[in-house]
């Protein structure tokens, strides 16, 4: 005898039940993700376990696909969204407890642009973990951003600091070489350009278009078919959505994001208009103190330095890192002001400060540069995600 059919209402039933119970379940597990952090305190261990990690995976691809009929891949990058997770939240708890001058009930956070940026969804993602709630603080220019931290009424700002479609942004390295700010953590955040309007209108109908420069440079290849569209430069992706949501026109649009769109009540009509289907920002975040960072966690070195304008000079610095196995992530060069010819570099590397290599570089480093400042050392954020070799069936 066959059970009776379920209706759609009791289906959907079902599936909220279920929805339910993995929101509890997958709460439970952060609350002792945390729990392996304190652990973790007592024992000095570091935060990632990549042995751990991909014995978990193995597992759970293995009971996945004999118990329940999973596919390998589902349950791969179901799970490293979870351990990703996790591995933030338990960096966070660390560094909670390296710097508890930080631990406060608020935090003023200045950044580019108003709700809806992308620097805001930035801003809104990094704090999620630091338990504390944020004053938004909208600004203009990037060197708004400085200035308001600087003069003490901010505790942080967000920059973003290069795109993997447009590259560097020169504005906020110049800003770098002549602030008094320190690095202190940075986010890397998915940029999904498309078009938004008031209303869904024909790209042939579309006569002006705002946009930030950035999104502009980034989505070039597609703004270039266009044809008779005048672009507007805006200072932010929200003040263009801004700037349409105001004018309530058929013929204009903006270049924003499909979920901060709704905010200013337009939608997209055109979709993945960037030059680069894998578009990443990331951004930095600026404080008036450098924290400490646990020893336990990956961590991120960042340096500028100037050279003697010698032959060999720059490569005499770099073979120093090499020697000391200290790995760099970036290396960027900008003019330095009043100095003809002159460069500055912007070093990234992976590396914790109070590290014996890292010590001895710099020491080596002081006497190799005319000048050398650490800007900041902070957690890396970026996590790679384990790796586990499929063996077919």
């Amino acid at each position: 005898m066959t059970s009776p059919k379920l209706s759609l209402e009791e289906i959907r039933d079902r599936l909220n039940t279920i929805d339910n119970q993995l929101l509890r379940l997958l709460s439970e597990r952060r609350q002792l993700s945390v729990e392996v952090a304190k652990s973790k305190v007592q024992t000095s261990k570091p935060v990632r376990d990549p042995v751990r990690e991909q014995q978990l995976l193995v597992k759970l691809i293995q009971v996945g696909k004999q118990d329940y009929q999973l596919d390998a891949q589902y349950i791969t990058k179901l799970f490293h969204t979870i351990i990703e997770d996790s591995v933030l939240l338990q960096q966070a708890y660390l560094q909670n407890l390296a710097n508890p001058q930080n631990r406060k009930p608020l935090a003023r956070v200045a950044f580019l642009g108003a709700k809806g940026s992308y620097s805001h969804l930035a801003t809104r993602e990094y704090f999620s973990r630091k338990n504390t709630e944020l004053i938004e603080l909208n600004c203009e220019q990037f060197r708004d951003i400085t200035k308001t931290v600087e003069s003490g009424h901010a505790d942080y700002g967000v920059l973003p600091i290069e795109n993997t479609s447009s590259g560097s942004i020169n504005e906020v390295y110049d800003l770098l070489q002549h602030t008094t700010l320190y690095i202190v953590g940075e986010i890397t955040q998915p940029i999904e350009h498309c078009l938004v309007a008031t209303q869904d209108i024909r790209l042939e109908a579309l006569k002006i278009l705002y946009s930030h420069p950035q999104p502009h440079q980034q989505c070039s290849e597609f703004l270039s078919r266009l044809q008779g569209v005048k672009l507007e430069t805006c200072a932010s992706t929200a003040d263009a959505m801004k700037k349409v949501q105001q004018l309530q026109r058929d013929d204009v649009a903006a270049i924003g994001n499909a979920a901060s769109g709704k905010l200013y009540g337009l939608q997209s009509i055109q979709t993945n208009i960037a030059n680069q289907t894998e578009n990443h920002t990331r951004f930095i975040v600026v404080a008036r103190k450098p924290i400490e960072v646990s020893t336990q966690i990956p961590a991120k070195t960042t340096l500028i330095m100037s050279t003697a304008q010698e032959a060999g000079s720059l490569v005499a610095t770099l073979l120093v890192l090499q020697r000391y196995g200290i790995n760099m992530t970036k290396l960027e060069s900008r003019p330095i002001m009043g100095n003809p010819w002159e460069e500055m570099f912007y070093v990234d590397l992976q590396a914790h400060l109070d590290s014996e290599e890292m010590q001895k570089a710099l020491s080596e480093l002081t006497k190799l540069t005319k000048h050398l400042k650490v800007l900041g050392c902070y957690p890396i954020e970026n996590i790679k995600p384990t790796q586990v070799k499929l063996i077919p069936a």
